[in-house]
């Protein structure tokens, strides 16, 4: 990365990835690069931002639909995968500050979450 001087990197959820958001943000930091993924913890963790499914909002939909269902009668085994209906955008601007970009101020305002 550093000698193709990569400018950014986009970091996809697998659980090698998502067990090391700090050290990514470490090697981030160190080689001015910035960082995305689809988690909020990752943004929070110092990466640049993350834009995924809420996770909050998303266990809430689907334990509360599964629950009632399978207290119905429903077969555990024939429920269908549900999809996430609620995204969020998170922008860590202390991050954006060391890396020296300037987040414009659209993109801001859109975000679910803004860290200082």
């Amino acid at each position: 990365m550093t000698r193709d001087h990569v400018d950014g990197v986009i970091a996809l959820s697998n659980l090698l990835i998502m067990r090391q958001p700090s050290a990514i943000a470490e090697f981030a930091a160190k080689y001015r690069t910035a960082t995305i993924s689809g988690w909020e913890d990752f943004a929070v963790d110092g990466n640049l931002m993350s834009y995924g499914p809420n996770l909050k909002h998303a266990w809430r939909q689907v334990a509360a639909t599964y629950v009632d269902k399978i207290l119905k009668g429903a077969k555990p085994a024939n429920l269908a995968v549900q999809q996430p209906t609620e995204f969020q955008l998170v922008i860590n601007q202390r991050t954006a500050r060391a890396l020296g970009l300037k987040v414009p101020s659209s993109l801001l305002l859109r975000a679910d979450r803004v860290i200082e």
